[in-house]
């Protein structure tokens, strides 16, 4: 089913179907690249880039196809399933700025392949920053050059193969007009002397390490906030990582395995034998009887540990401020500040028509809140807001203004 593109209302576009040059052949030869290789050392100007994976479908982020353009070269589509190792053409590209929608999603995926920019134009964040208030990439090429991009198919199976024909022309509509899209945005961001802060960003993205594991990851299981008892909870955790290793090996997303429901109706059951299961209406359908056993096993296993082996209920210590929900109890003059700061940050959003979560880090406002500097100084804060991930045009603008605020609530 078509996905219609959020057009603002009453902007006239004309509808882009068909990639400059047309639809390329995928890449997916040593020979083939070789000329990529070529080609693209050849061109000049910043690279539009773009992957698709096959999220909810498949195991994992993997990237399944990627897509780049360059004044010169053209398009290239290129299987990095075939092609796993994707280094060759960066070091062709050299350090030419690369021009990514969102980029925080595709970059860790190229980077698998050998693929990372040494500069970054990302025309979402862009757009934040202007305070557009659609940022999907259709919606911003529609209001800033008056295209009409479909995307139909942002949620197939990348991992198909051979891809069809409509969903190749898709993936190189992608990038065809992100050359021409990050000049108009350039110019907007120069216009409303938010180019600095936009480079900032653009470079934090680029630069952010990827993520640490999460600690107790299956604590994330949908609806487990209702058990209280560590039994039902080693229960999840037996049940998530049975579903995890399953998904890993059949490549298949695990929501898709076994839904987080199913998980949450067996802890609250607590089955003592696959039959019982299967009576649970969660597992009653063919594919999860045929796993039952398996599922199974996973709560028994759950259901013999010593209770010295047991999850905690609390869940793991998490460094920082708890939640602001429960400031109030536990530190109620910490939430007057981050009530004031909110207010403060709420204000300014307005006047620079961005959104506030754009204009500083809130994790660094929660920080700085919750333990102040001291004293409390517009130095003092500025360095807290350094410490605590903000950049430094975010530091300038706000750092003397939160200062002001803490030192009149007599911090």
């Amino acid at each position: 089913m078509s996905a219609p593109a959020q057009i603002p209302d009453g902007l006239t576009t004309v509808p882009h179907t068909e990639p400059e040059g047309g639809v390329p052949t995928v890449i997916d030869s040593p020979r083939a690249f070789e000329r990529t290789i070529a080609a693209f050392a050849a061109a000049s100007g910043p690279v539009a880039a773009d992957a698709e994976r096959a999220s909810g479908i498949r195991y994992g982020q993997a990237t399944y196809l990627a897509q780049l353009k360059r004044a010169g070269a053209g398009i290239a589509l290129i299987d990095p399933v075939a092609l796993p190792d994707l280094s060759a053409l960066g070091k062709a590209i050299g350090d030419a700025e690369w021009i990514l929608h969102a980029a925080s999603q595709d970059l860790p995926g190229l980077a698998d392949h050998g693929l990372t920019p040494a500069r970054l134009f990302d025309t979402e964040l862009a757009a934040r920053l202007l305070g557009i208030p659609r940022v999907g990439l259709a919606s911003i090429v529609a209001e800033c050059l008056g295209l009409e991009l479909a995307k139909e198919f942002s949620n197939v199976d990348w991992s198909k193969r051979p891809l069809p024909a409509d969903w190749l022309r898709y993936a190189a509509l992608d990038v065809d007009v992100l050359i021409e899209l990050r000049d108009v945005l350039a110019q907007r961001l120069a216009d409303a002397g938010k180019l600095q802060w936009a480079l900032q960003e653009f470079e934090a993205v680029r630069t952010t390490p990827p993520a640490e594991p999460r600690v107790d990851p299956w604590r994330r299981t949908s609806g487990i906030t209702a058990f209280k008892d560590a039994r039902r909870l080693a229960v999840v955790r037996a049940l998530w990582q049975a579903r995890e290793d399953s998904a890993r090996n059949r490549n298949i997303a695990p929501g898709r395995v076994l839904p987080d429901r199913a998980i949450v109706a067996a802890a609250q059951a607590l089955p003592r034998t696959a039959g019982q299961l299967v009576r649970v209406s969660e597992f009653a359908g063919q594919g999860q009887r045929r796993r039952a056993a398996q599922w199974q096993r996973a709560i028994d296993e759950a259901l013999n540990l010593p209770e010295s082996a047991l999850p905690s209920t609390k869940g793991p210590h998490k460094e920082g401020p708890p939640q602001p929900r429960m400031w109030e109890r536990r530190k109620p003059e910490a939430a007057g500040r981050l009530a004031a700061a909110r207010e403060f940050m709420a204000a300014a959003s307005e006047e620079l028509s961005t959104p506030v979560e754009n204009l500083l880090p809130p994790e660094a406002l929660r920080r700085l809140c919750w333990q102040p500097p001291m004293p409390v100084t517009a130095t003092t804060v500025a360095d807290a807001l350094h410490t605590h991930g903000a950049r430094p045009w975010q530091v300038e603008l706000f750092a003397a203004p939160l200062s002001k605020i803490l030192k009149a609530l007599g911090t």
